[in-house]
């Protein structure tokens, strides 16, 4: 049985979720960002997805990498290399792949 105290930060959580989200469609009014935000705003899902994977890439444990025989240094250098060859995610994501896997499960590393 839940307590009466977690049932309150459930029911709080919900209505300031409900109130922040709703907030823009509550207005009569429509909203408009300053240009300066819409610009920034372009650049989030690239600094988003870089500060998600190059941690991965260069980090084993909380430490950088102290070797060079390291499977994912090698698939990353191949997917850029494909990516700014073909400009294709898919293809990207596959040439990583097919570097990586050998390097990780043949050898090892």
């Amino acid at each position: 049985m839940t307590d009466l105290w977690t049932m309150a930060v459930i029911v709080g959580l919900a209505v300031v979720t409900v109130i922040t989200r709703g907030f823009f469609v509550f207005s009569s009014r429509p909203w408009r960002l300053p240009p300066w935000v819409e610009r920034g705003l372009q650049y989030a899902p690239i600094a988003a997805l870089t500060a998600v994977v190059v941690p991965e890439v260069v980090m084993t444990q909380g430490h950088l990498i102290a070797t060079w025989q390291d499977a994912r240094i090698f698939g990353a250098a191949a997917g850029m290399a494909m990516f700014f060859w073909r400009r294709n995610t898919l293809l990207t994501i596959v040439a990583g792949m097919v570097v990586y896997l050998p390097l990780h499960l043949g050898l090892g590393w």
